[in-house]
């Protein structure tokens, strides 16, 4: 199987080494890696530089945005500028961060995975982040059938049949949301151990904390499954906080009328899938 994948940097001097490294590492060799220059000041572009000149599989691009970094709109938007540089000559397609450090057969476990299940749409491991004691430990505070948006790997029909990615927060719950919609299943590995080498969300904006709530609006969740979902995230986190931020999010972007990610049908299908998810952890 051939594979492309994507990598969005903002000033990841500290870190795209080792991310790019590990790609050369992989058994399965991607066939082309975009590694997109999102307006960085440090020296990002000299080592993707690096790595263009050591392997052909590398490319670069150079873009700019805003320098806020907002989760969400940011990343997708340097992914999509990426996008636009593929052919159609590939199996799936990468969306990966630039802080991460994949095991060396990441790749074709992938591959084992599409090719012994077809349903599947979108596969990934697990994060794994360093603690105080020098050890790596699981970092995934939702469920375990949820793939993160630092590694996602999407089929090329299941990547077709969602409309690439949605830029704005919440992309990475919608595209799975809507994976299923469309008939493609969710896949996560536990023995793929991925090490983030920057711990969640230290990078992001403080404006970014009402942005899942109002994510929750966009993908049409209703108020009643908004404030489960809060109160869950809030707990799982231990961050009370968390849930009121979440509605005041969700209740600003009502108040504004923000634009849907998705469809009524979709919407429904989504509401659906939630509380059939919830009645299945109470039951």
């Amino acid at each position: 199987m051939h594979y492309y994948v994507i990598v969005p940097a903002h000033n990841e001097e500290g870190f795209l080494a080792d991310t790019l490294n590990s790609i050369l590492r992989q058994s399965l060799q991607p066939k082309r890696v975009i590694v997109v220059n999102d307006n960085s000041t440090d020296d990002t572009e000299d080592i993707i530089d690096q790595f263009v000149a050591l392997s052909p599989i590398f490319e670069k691009l150079n873009t700019k945005s805003s320098t806020e970094h907002m989760p969400g709109s940011k990343v997708i938007n340097a992914f999509n500028k990426g996008l636009q540089l593929l052919d159609e000559n590939y199996d799936f397609v990468v969306k990966l961060d630039a802080d991460v450090i994949l095991p060396d057969n990441y790749f074709e476990k992938i591959v084992y995975i599409f090719r012994g299940q077809p349903k599947v749409g979108i596969a990934g491991g697990f994060i794994y982040e360093q603690v105080e004691d020098g050890q790596w430990k699981l970092n995934h505070p939702m469920d375990k059938n949820h793939v993160r948006g630092a590694f996602k790997a999407y089929t090329k029909k299941c990547f077709k049949a969602i409309g690439g990615l949605r830029n704005a927060m919440g992309w990475d719950t919608v595209d799975e949301l809507l994976a299923q919609y469309h008939g493609h299943e969710i896949y996560t590995d536990d023995v793929l151990k991925i090490k983030h080498l920057r711990p969640t969300g230290n990078a992001y904006n403080k404006k970014a904390k009402l942005l899942q709530g109002k994510a929750m609006y966009t993908m049409r969740y209703g108020f009643l499954i908004t404030i489960i979902a809060s109160l869950k995230m809030a707990t799982k986190q231990q961050k009370p906080q968390a849930f009121t931020d979440n509605m005041y999010g969700y209740l600003e972007a009502k108040k504004e009328k923000k634009d849907f990610l998705v469809t009524k049908a979709e919407g429904d299908f989504i509401r659906k899938l939630r509380w059939r998810n919830i009645k299945r952890k109470l039951l």
